[in-house]
């Protein structure tokens, strides 16, 4: 094999190399990645090249698009980013989007509007596709129209051997099956092609609280979720906003409750149906509207630049009496708690069907996704690890003791990491592991283990 620098139609940068950090940089500053090598890959060959590179060498090998799904840091191997191959291709006949590994959702959501498509994105636009979508895709309209990986058609990506693989149902039925939902650990997807919706506007919005009315709000939110229509997706965070300058003077530095809403039934359906809700305690802001698909960001308001983060999920069944208590005690208003956001997102509806031949989604039976997320910087720093172990030994009793992949958060040893799907799929995960990647080159984040050999 000849010089990788050669081989390479992209870039390849070393330690000590201008443009190492900024290649290294993901979207949560709070890790930090020391590669051995790097290479910003340009098409498909270029990561053929760079997982032969590896193997060949015996280094580990991960890949960052936003940095958006990362969780702890990878030393000593091969990174691939794949920034540079953020092509998207949209064909209006066959409603389907087509798009390189390094694509980002605002791109997919730019590109179909002018056909009146859209794709099922989550609750920010700056999320990578691809990582997303392999493990879930939990969309803002999830009740209504599904998980993202329900509406793949058909993925490239190149294995563990070297080999660029084209699979979908026909091809490679099994690895199909774990590609929608099994996480990024089966190969490194340079493409992937996935259905569209017809989809140009929503109702959506958000109603935020006065935190010190937490606990009515819980309750409120608790019961009338239990009556709202399929296509009516929602989630309740408790917020704690720093005293920044940019942030909007009746939540500066203020804990409140945010209750997102997003519906692809008309606005006075939706305004009917949250009447309950904005009755239940004093309401600061209220956005509810009707919104082009296009700006569904405005929705969470999710942080649009890097930021450091920690983050802990697990999924529920429902939400007892217990449990509201449970949080109430560690994020409520008389809680000394130094995370930024406690979220409960409402699942069901259409996320509960699986799509034709199945996938390795684990989350489908679950009522509901319960999340904290600290920001681990300033004089909070320390406190925020504490304080999401702390929630975790509090809720998980009253939790099914499963998580969704993608907002797991860091992942641990193989018991852990195999909380994200049931027993039986996970088995069947770990035997298409040991199939394609039996050496674990891909191993880093929420990564399968093979199973033994019989």
């Amino acid at each position: 094999m000849g010089s990788l620098d050669d081989l390479v139609h992209g870039t390849v940068w070393r330690p000590g190399d201008h443009g190492y950090a900024d290649q290294t940089t993901g979207f949560n500053l709070a890790v930090t990645h020391s590669p051995a090598v790097v290479v910003a890959a340009a098409d498909a060959q270029d990561v053929v090249t760079a997982v032969r590179f590896a193997a060949q060498e015996g280094l580990p090998v991960a890949v960052q698009t936003t940095g958006h799904g990362c969780h702890s840091s990878f030393a000593g191997g091969v990174l691939i980013t794949m920034r540079a191959m953020d092509q998207v291709r949209i064909d209006p006949a066959t409603r389907t989007a087509t798009v390189g590994g390094g694509a980002r959702w605002r791109a997919v959501l730019d590109a179909a509007a002018p056909f009146e498509l859209g794709g099922l994105c989550g609750s920010t636009s700056d999320v990578g596709v691809v990582g997303y979508t392999l493990g879930g895709g939990l969309p803002v309209l999830g009740r209504a129209l599904g998980f993202a990986a329900d509406r793949l058609r058909s993925v490239d990506l190149v294995s563990a051997d070297g080999r660029l693989r084209t699979v979908d149902a026909d091809s490679d039925p099994d690895l199909f099956w774990g590609l929608r939902g099994g996480g990024g650990s089966l190969g490194v997807v340079t493409s992937m092609t996935f259905g569209l919706v017809e989809l140009s506007r929503i109702a959506a919005g958000g109603v935020i609280f006065d935190g010190a009315h937490a606990q009515e709000v819980l309750a409120a939110y608790t019961a009338w979720v239990q009556g709202v229509p399929d296509d009516l997706c929602s989630s309740l965070a408790f917020l704690r906003l720093p005293p920044l300058p940019e942030i909007p003077e009746p939540l500066r530095g203020r804990f409140t409750m945010h209750l997102r809403v997003a519906s692809t039934g008309t606005v006075a359906d939706l305004d009917r149906i949250l009447a309950p809700m904005r009755a239940c305690a004093p309401v600061l802001i209220d956005t509810v509207g009707d919104l082009p698909y296009q700006q569904l960001d405005t929705i969470h308001q999710d942080p649009d630049h890097p930021v450091p983060f920690a983050e802990r999920g697990v999924l529920l069944d429902d939400v007892t009496p217990a449990f509201q208590d449970a949080i109430l005690d560690h994020v409520g208003p008389d809680a000394d708690c130094p995370l930024l956001l406690v979220e409960l997102r409402h699942l069901g509806g259409a996320l509960r069907t699986a799509p034709d031949g199945g996938d390795a989604i684990g989350a489908r039976d679950a009522a509901f996704n319960f999340l904290g997320i600290g920001v681990p910087a300033g004089p909070a720093a320390a406190a925020v690890g504490a304080a999401l172990d702390a929630l975790d030994a509090a809720v998980r009793p009253h939790s099914t003791g499963r998580t969704f992949v993608n907002l797991h958060g860091a992942p641990g040893g193989t018991g852990d990491r195999a909380r994200a799907w049931h027993p039986e799929q996970h088995d069947r995960l770990s035997r298409l592991k040991a199939r394609l990647d039996p050496a674990v080159l891909f191993g880093h984040e929420h990564a399968l283990t093979p199973a033994p050999a019989l």
